[in-house]
């Protein structure tokens, strides 16, 4: 049996009244047994059976579920979808929580909390699963303050973090070594919120989860990491304790079987194990690419600009940021080709095969066509084109849940810069919590067209002055000197 159920086995011996005559070891076995008051039963599973299917209680970040470019997504959301099939059932889903009312929600309601739980074995009314994944706090701290680089460089400083993480935990346990130690704490706020009061300067530094941190630092270029501290934590799934432990000792067999077969380390790997998805890429190995791998889709990408109107540059660029012109390019979610298609954007647009340039470049050319079709027509002109490239990231329901913040915070929502400065409040609870399609990674398409912008700056320089090829390629930095294209900024950075 897992220790962890042991522990609640024990917690809940430990509330009955005492047998003198039996020792902990008898007392445990008598607890087993079929039949007795405290024996194991299978309650909340039958349940979840006879409904057919299984409620999860989530937060709405990008650890855990979030509506991502093909669809929902998430660690967390992956890994119950699979343990609901498993189960054999189908998957509803909450994911308006924060930690607390997750964990109450799982006490009132069942029948499954999957929200980045650190695993509290002794927590009252809900019973933890095997640890699912290790948890690492970090101190990250604001850009251009001395190093942070110890425990003792954090007396003094405005420091936050999250209730009921698990990193406020590890807080309380340094305070006894540091007793002037204070912080900030919230149940309400959201990992890409603490990042953001850093840069803001309300916070000088917070305690978050290392991987909290690869997943959110490219959207934060004003925070840099510190150091780790204290122990690794473990997250886990919480399961109500009344009903029965067949749903747990379920999902137990289940986490070890994915884990034993690969398949959970693959799904970390997937999900925690990138964090360059939108990498800044040197300037010198874009024009490489354009030298060696371009011409062998140029002819494809002015065929799909005859048919669709784009300059076929800005295609070209467009498809470069997607998979820096690799045909079998796939991403860690499972969007392929040059142009990065998802299946069922691929399924809508006739293309059989994403992984052949023809179909990719053509599909990929239609799509963001119909996006820019399908947008308001008092959307205009190059606010009309960006708009459709974020939509072509992040999706357009994403986009117009961005073009609402903007209306509701004084800007003009058929302005490229001013909705460019809403995406990212999509990731911070406050704000994503009032849209109908909840969380998004914010930063990157703003990223993603800065980005596309560049790379056709570049291209229709090149365009215009292949002669001239040479001195471009000469003026470029050094790739070991700079990872960034470092060009002059367009009009409106």
């Amino acid at each position: 049996m897992p220790p962890t159920l042991i522990v609640q086995l024990l917690r809940r011996w430990r509330r009955r009244p005492a047998l003198p005559a039996l020792g902990l070891a008898a007392a445990l076995a008598l607890s087993l047994w079929p039949g007795h008051p405290g024996a194991p039963d299978d309650r909340n599973l039958k349940e979840i059976q006879a409904r057919e299917f299984l409620q999860m209680h989530t937060r709405n970040t990008p650890t855990t579920y979030y509506e991502g470019r093909e669809g929902p997504t998430g660690f967390e959301y992956e890994l119950v979808r699979r343990f609901a099939a498993h189960l054999g059932v189908s998957l509803a889903l909450r994911g308006d929580h924060h930690i607390a009312s997750v964990l109450d929600a799982v006490r009132r309601e069942g029948d499954l909390g999957a929200a980045a739980l650190p695993l509290t074995p002794d927590l009252d009314g809900v019973i933890f699963s095997r640890p699912i994944l290790e948890l690492q706090p970090v101190v990250v701290y604001r850009r251009g303050m001395p190093p942070v680089t110890g425990p003792d460089r954090l007396t003094g400083l405005s420091l936050g973090t999250l209730a009921g993480a698990g990193t406020d935990q590890v807080l309380r346990e340094l305070k006894t070594d540091y007793p002037t130690l204070t912080w900030l704490e919230s149940e309400e706020l959201e990992v890409a919120e603490l990042l953001r009061l850093i840069e803001d300067e309300r916070l000088d530094a917070a305690v978050i989860f290392e991987h909290q941190f690869r997943l959110n630092r490219m959207f934060f270029p004003g925070v840099e990491r510190g150091f780790p501290l204290g122990r690794p934590l473990s997250m886990a799934w919480a399961f109500p304790a009344e009903g029965g432990l067949a749903l747990t000792e379920a999902a137990n067999g289940f986490l070890q079987a994915l884990r034993d077969e690969g398949a959970l380390d693959a799904l970390i790997a997937r999900y925690f194990g990138h964090d360059d998805y939108l990498e800044y890429v040197g300037a010198r190995t874009f024009i490489q690419h354009v030298h060696h791998r371009l011409p062998t889709y140029t002819e494809l990408f002015r065929e799909a600009a005859r048919h669709t109107g784009f300059d076929w540059k800005l295609l070209a660029a467009v498809g470069y940021q997607e998979s820096h012109w690799d045909p079998e390019a796939t991403s860690p979610t499972g969007v392929r080709g040059l142009m990065m298609l998802t299946l069922p954007t691929a399924g809508d647009l006739g293309v059989s095969d994403r992984l052949d340039p023809v179909q990719s470049i053509d599909g990929g050319a239609r799509y963001l066509r119909e996006l820019k079709d399908r947008l308001p027509e008092s959307i205009e002109g190059e606010d009309r084109l960006f708009m459709a490239m974020a939509a072509y990231n992040v999706g357009l329901g994403h986009l117009y849940d961005a073009r609402r913040i903007t209306e509701s915070r004084g800007g003009n929502p058929d302005r490229w810069a001013d909705v460019r400065e809403s995406l990212p409040l999509l990731q911070e609870r406050e704000w994503h919590s009032q849209t109908r399609h909840g969380y998004a990674r914010g930063g990157e398409p703003v990223i993603y067209v800065r980005n596309i912008r560049r790379y056709h700056e570049i291209l229709s320089y090149v365009d215009r002055n292949q002669q001239q090829f040479y001195l471009l390629n000469a003026r470029l930095p050094d790739p070991e000197e700079s990872h960034d294209i470092n060009l002059s900024p367009a009009a409106d950075q």
